[in-house]
């Protein structure tokens, strides 16, 4: 019966991660977010094609579906379960079902598991995020140190066990996500970040 319970969790993270609020916001706009800007499924790519607007709506859809994922997990088997919803909402999310396995990044996903794991590891990874964001002008670089800044403050601040690794494999999975990023982070070809204007 427990290991129903964990399919159970499992499945519904994947799915409620594959929906990807960017394709379906910019779809209603009038156009695919995968064919504008950096091709990427996601808030900063949304921002960056159709308007910080665009960007707040991705972000806070694909947030709270986390959240969503990680709450029936907590609720049907602790932070066992947590850690299965989130580890397979950020999968759904980067490789969704629903559009071909072409999805985000994982960042908007990252903060609720950061959310998740401790009230203190978000408020940290949300600073770390700002900081370098806003000092590079390059929304990758931040996205970057604030995926490795997760695992960090989760040891920091001694989370248990299960959140821990949660922190860990989302981690991993954003910055591999990241590899072309980084490696254009590397070369100082890493364009800067501008929003669109809203129309």
């Amino acid at each position: 019966m427990e290991i129903l319970k964990y399919i159970l969790i499992v499945v519904a993270g994947y799915l409620l991660g594959s929906v990807s609020f960017s394709i379906i916001f910019s779809r209603l706009l009038g156009r695919d977010v995968r064919e504008q800007g950096s091709g990427n499924a996601g808030a900063t790519n949304m921002a960056r094609s159709f308007g910080l607007g665009a960007g707040f709506v991705t972000l806070f859809g694909d947030f709270f579906k986390a959240v969503a994922a990680m709450a029936l997990g907590w609720l049907l088997a602790g932070d066992w379960g947590l850690m299965a919803g989130g580890a397979a909402c950020i999968t759904g999310h980067c490789f969704p079902v629903f559009y071909h396995f072409h999805g985000g990044k994982g960042i908007s996903v990252g903060a609720a598991i950061g959310l998740a794991i401790d009230w203190r590891v978000f408020l940290a990874i949300v600073a770390v995020f700002l900081i370098a964001a806003f000092l590079s002008k390059k929304v990758s670089l931040g996205s970057v140190c604030a995926a490795v800044a997760v695992v960090a403050f989760s040891i920091v601040f001694a989370v248990p066990l299960p959140r821990l690794l949660l922190a860990i494999y989302g981690a991993c999975l954003a910055v591999f996500q990241h590899r072309a990023n980084i490696k254009r982070l590397i070369e100082g070809t890493e364009p800067d970040f501008h929003a669109a204007k809203e129309k």
